[in-house]
């Protein structure tokens, strides 16, 4: 897992770079005030979970013996679900991906309740 968990981060680094790269210059004319709030906390959340998930792999790479793929597969599900519906709405407008975001807040939330878990139970 600690593969999946690395790679995933430079993926989705990549990918959030280019991502607010392209919101702030080719969609500069494109988004309104509304729009590019929304866009830019899609990019904010998914780096900020990027940098999760690169913690976690090394984490996980540390400390064999304990269990991080849970909180992994939170922070990877949040990124997808909740910056991609934020993606989303901020270029189509469509109101109704507001109510899909909080599925993702709540993976994000797993994702950390399980982190915190995990290392609260752990022996050093």
């Amino acid at each position: 897992m600690v593969k999946l968990w690395l790679v995933s981060a430079a993926i989705s680094g990549f990918l959030s770079v280019a991502l607010g790269a392209f919101g702030a210059h080719a969609l500069k004319g494109f988004l309104n005030d509304y729009g590019r709030t929304v866009y830019e906390k899609a990019t904010n959340y998914q780096m900020f979970h990027t940098i999760a998930l690169l913690g976690l792999g090394i984490l996980q790479h540390n400390l064999k013996e304990l269990s991080f793929s849970p909180a992994g597969w939170g922070f990877l599900t949040g990124i997808i679900i909740f910056s991609g519906s934020l993606y989303l709405l901020a270029l189509t407008g469509i109101r109704w991906l507001g109510a899909v975001t909080p599925i993702g807040g709540m993976a994000f939330l797993f994702g950390w309740g399980w982190l915190a878990y995990v290392l609260v139970r752990a022996r050093f």
